[in-house]
């Protein structure tokens, strides 16, 4: 009996579900605690940053808070790294059960310069990050309010002394925690002059009847509030709504033409001269001619399937409840894991793919696919790195979690592609084509505007588009806001509605190219299927302008830099699709008539 060996996809799958699972594991057991009176339980200060600027965040003793003598600092895995986090211990104390009346951490002269530090962030709504046994905590700086609006002289500014911790325990367990804020412990931080400031705090211990599987449920609260949820039904109304007139005005239309097509070109075939022969019959030679570029498309087409790969295995993961709410960095674990784990099915796509249309430099053919996605990535990131580092933010990654990420692509994504290639390579796979491609191609009549790339992508992205945009919104006020995303099962509905919008309107339009004797379709439906990826990038702007009150060149850089990435990312992702669903439409096309 022969012995079966698993696919390369297979394998790739079996790795990172075990490589998430493991990152899973590992962070629920760090906030499944019990503890007895008394116990001190572990509180660590994040960091602070602008209301609005969620890139922007410094360290939470950058301002001239109490800090100890010898910060202790928490061992933070990838994740919370790339997400920005700084954890260090808090200079509170606040043991299990134990009520703590006013207390002083320090008493602390603030000097002219703390004062005009802490006024500026005052004024700029910073607020910090805090997690008590792994809740999070938030709260402001401090206030200010103006009795004239259009006289920043008469603008009164504070800030907070004095915090109380109000926190709900269930028996042996932290289930909630809260900051209030004492109206009357505030500092005047107006005018720029030297302030003595007592920082203090106040603990209060209330029993709650809330379980312990239940503590999270608050943070996805207003994501499954009903106007809310509503709102994401509608969405996927719309959507569905789109799919079914498109897949009505496919069905009708392309099948009359085509049956119509197949009947003339079928019909007394011997008495049909070759002369009268027209539209997408009269290109059979020409059709499957190979593209331009063949190891660009093909790089592409290896890209734009690991993407695929990528987006599907982080959609299992979400719908099985991974990424819960405030599971500090492990969608940025998942992402490079999954990512480095699926470079083989790039390598072995553009590999196949690059053979099946006769190209030959197949080395040329890999470092392109190595580097298609990840080169523009790389120099985003150094452009943007380089910004977070001048303006001293926790968004800078430190040169050993560099040297980590590059010790991953050195050691796992670049083997693992360059064996993906070499599987690719051996497959030796032949391309199907129904029709025999004549040694010269036929010249391309002159088209109408409408009928040219740039008339059609617009057209090809803009239904897709339409069909997301509403759970776009809240997507991006997730991402690039403090709302909390948790409906996944919505959002995976979303995505595949727009896999198949995508597929239906880039084969229409393949199919009207082709009827236009125009048999330049490869590249075409690419850039058609990835232009919605265009389309989004165009909401990033109007979402920046009109839906966000980010400010300042390092949030505006984050924000279009690393949104251009991911645009990108769709563009190579959906393009595939495009190429894909139009490389079937066609083949069965042709398959369906003789061709001499």
């Amino acid at each position: 009996m022969e012995k079966s060996t698993p696919s390369l996809g297979a394998v790739i799958f079996i790795l990172c579900c075990c490589c998430c699972c493991c990152i899973s594991h590992v962070s629920c057991d760090a906030s499944d605690h019990r503890y007895k009176e008394g116990d001190s339980v572990p509180f660590y200060a994040n960091k602070v940053g602008p209301f609005h600027n969620p890139s922007e965040t410094y360290r939470y003793f950058d301002l001239p808070f109490c800090s100890p003598d010898n910060v202790e600092e928490k061992k933070e895995d990838l994740g919370e790294v790339l997400n920005g986090d700084r954890l260090v211990v808090a200079p509170y104390k606040l043991d299990f059960l134990i009520d703590t009346e006013t207390e002083s951490i320090c008493k602390k002269r603030l000097t002219r310069k703390e004062v005009a530090q802490l006024r500026a962030a005052v004024l700029k709504d910073y607020f910090f990050t805090m997690y008590y046994d792994d809740l999070p905590i938030w709260g402001f700086l401090g206030k200010f309010d103006s009795e004239d609006q259009d006289e920043t002289t008469a603008t009164k500014v504070y800030l907070f002394n004095h915090l109380h911790f109000e926190i709900l325990y269930n028996k042996d367990r932290i289930i909630d925690v809260f900051i209030r804020n004492d109206p009357k412990g505030v500092v005047d931080l107006t005018e720029d002059r030297e302030v003595d400031v007592d920082f203090t705090y106040s603990a209060k211990w209330t029993p709650t009847d809330i379980t312990f599987d239940k503590r999270l449920e608050k943070y996805s609260q207003t994501s499954l509030l009903f106007s809310h949820l509503e709102i994401h039904w509608f969405s996927i109304f719309n959507s569905c709504l789109i799919v079914l007139l498109l897949t009505g005005f496919l069905a009708t239309i392309l099948m009359h033409v085509l049956k119509n097509d197949f009947v003339k070109f079928t019909h007394d075939e011997e008495a049909v001269d070759d002369d009268e022969e027209s539209g997408w019959k009269y290109i059979h030679g020409d059709v499957f001619r190979y593209p331009k570029y063949k190891s660009l498309f093909a790089a592409a087409l290896g890209t734009g399937s690991q993407l695929f790969t990528l987006a599907i295995l982080i959609f299992m993961l979400a719908l099985v409840g991974v990424f819960y709410p405030y599971n500090r960095g492990a969608m940025f674990t998942a992402l490079v894991v999954i990512y480095a784990l699926t470079s083989g099915v790039a390598g072995y796509t553009a590999a196949s793919f690059y053979y099946m249309i006769e190209g030959k430099n197949w080395v040329r053919n890999l470092i392109l696919t190595g580097s298609l996605f990840s080169g523009p990535l790389f120099l985003t990131f150094c452009f943007l790195n380089t910004v977070a580092l001048a303006y001293n933010s926790t968004a800078a990654l430190p040169f050993g979690t560099i040297v980590v990420i590059f010790l991953i692509w050195t050691l796992v994504t670049s083997p693992l592609l360059v064996l993906g290639g070499i599987a690719g390579k051996n497959s030796r796979p032949e391309f199907q084509a129904p029709c025999r491609t004549t040694k010269y191609p036929r010249e391309i009549p002159q088209l109408p505007w409408y009928r040219r790339t740039l008339a059609q992508m617009a057209m090809a992205g803009f239904l897709p588009f339409s069909a997301i945009y509403i759970e776009l919104y809240y997507i991006f006020a997730s991402v690039w806001g403090h709302q909390i995303y948790t409906v996944y099962s919505i959002l995976f509905i979303v995505f595949i509605i727009l896999l198949i919008v995508t597929a239906f309107i880039t084969v229409a339009l393949t199919y009207f190219q082709l009827a236009a004797e125009d048999h330049q379709w490869w590249w075409r439906s690419f850039l058609c299927g990835g232009s919605t990826g265009l389309f989004i990038y165009w909401y990033c702007m109007f979402f920046y302008n009109a839906r966000s009150d980010m400010y300042g060149f390092m949030q505006t850089s984050f924000f279009f830099g690393y949104m251009a990435c991911i645009c990108y990312g769709f563009f190579l992702m959906l393009g595939t699709v495009g190429f894909r669903a139009s490389l079937i439409f066609v083949r069965h096309m042709y398959r369906s008539i003789k061709c001499e």
